[in-house]
């Protein structure tokens, strides 16, 4: 791995995440984003295949040694969040922003793209850059571009996210899950409405849907094996039109979040069981709506191990062993098909005022981030292909 090389295209980086900031696109609607990335490429001479599963492209460079083939993998879409930073960068695109550092990830990517272009006679085999749109918004972008073929041949994958909550210059992952599973659920509780001065004539929604928010929080508590991370959350209640009014229907909605499939499937069963029971206890009825979402990320130990020996060697990087952590990521649906490893790079900065969380409306990042994030990935990448020559 060139960091005098990376160094030298780090000011491009710069640029272009700041173009991707000022000009954000929500999910499944990264057409200019696309565009853009797709021209760059195309003036570096590299073979691309754009519309991968949407927005989606896909970037071969392949070195002129023997080797395996390595995908890299950016996402580039942005959050339905007003953008209340004071700077040049800030986002133009009224109540959309980049809260999540997707637009430092794609930048990144493309400064590897040109890295590698410009280091073909000492690359083995394939570096395969997938630019992947839509990870915010389930069932996200990375299962639509493996099914059209993105990961066809690959023989291992490697990403980053941008973490604030993680000083500059630390990196972190972890062996095995990472981050939890994400599940959605919709209750509709349906009673019969009627005058709020005569309750006896009615069956409560509210107060039905009331005592299921109560019961849910048992779910964790008493049947969740205590050493086994899971949260149930209830986000939102919706019941009611006046303060006379017995309502007839009261929907609660909520989020699951967990590391075992079988504490998957646990949850989303008693989930259920509850739901039904308590309403019937009420006199009413529970229609339940449950969404699958992504699954576990889970690293392979090997890549892990790898990542804790490079790592160091990265511009003086500190590597860490992450805690699980319960936000999501459809890199998920990558490590399911080939072994891999998912990488947070810290970009915390109070200095800088990168201070605040995801998807925050003043998030922002220390770009040096990016240079450290570009180092990881191909140092991880020609770890692996001088392991395998």
């Amino acid at each position: 791995m060139e960091e005098k090389l990376l160094s030298e295209l780090f000011p491009s980086m710069v640029e272009r995440r700041r173009h991707f900031h000022r000009h954000p696109e929500l999910s499944f609607m990264e057409k200019g984003t696309s565009a853009k990335i797709a021209g760059i490429l195309q003036k570096l001479g590299i073979e691309t295949t754009v519309n991968v599963g949407g927005f989606g492209l896909v970037a071969h460079i392949r070195g002129e040694l023997p080797g395996k083939t390595v995908a890299l993998r950016a996402d580039m879409d942005a959050l339905p969040i007003q953008d209340e930073k004071t700077c040049e960068y800030a986002s133009q695109q009224p109540g959309v922003m980049h809260a999540c550092g997707h637009d430092g990830h794609t930048a990144t990517l493309l400064a590897l793209a040109e890295y590698y272009s410009r280091t073909k006679a000492k690359l083995r085999g394939e570096i395969r850059l997938i630019f992947q749109p839509a990870e915010e918004v389930c069932p996200g972008g990375a299962k639509s571009m493996i099914e059209e073929g993105a990961l066809d041949g690959v023989d291992v994958i490697y990403g980053v996210h941008l973490w604030t909550p993680v000083p500059v210059g630390t990196v972190a992952s972890a062996p095995g899950p990472l981050m939890a599973s994400t599940d959605e659920f919709f209750i509709d509780v349906q009673g019969r409405g009627g005058h709020g001065g005569m309750p006896h004539k009615t069956v409560d929604s509210v107060v039905a849907a009331s005592a299921l928010v109560l019961q849910l929080q048992s779910v964790v508590s008493r049947s969740v094996d205590p050493l086994d991370p899971a949260v149930v959350t209830i986000g939102s209640i919706q019941g009611g039109t006046a303060q006379n009014i017995i309502a007839d229907r009261c929907r609660l909605s909520g989020t699951v979040r967990c590391f075992r499939e079988e504490t998957r499937a646990l949850i989303r069963e008693r989930i259920h069981g509850l739901a039904q029971n308590t309403a019937a206890a009420y006199g009413a009825e529970a229609h339940i709506n449950y969404m699958m979402g992504y699954p576990s990320l889970v690293n392979d130990e090997g890549e892990y191990r790898r990542f804790m020996q490079v790592a160091p060697g990265v511009f003086g990087l500190r590597a860490e062993l992450s805690p699980k952590i319960m936000p999501a990521e459809d890199f998920a649906y990558y490590l399911q098909q080939v072994p891999g490893c998912f990488m947070l790079v810290g970009a915390g900065n109070p200095e800088k005022g990168a201070i605040y969380p995801h998807h925050h409306p003043k998030f922002d990042i220390d770009e040096d981030a990016m240079l450290h994030a570009a180092g990881l990935l191909a140092a991880m990448a020609e770890s692996y292909q001088n392991e395998h020559a």
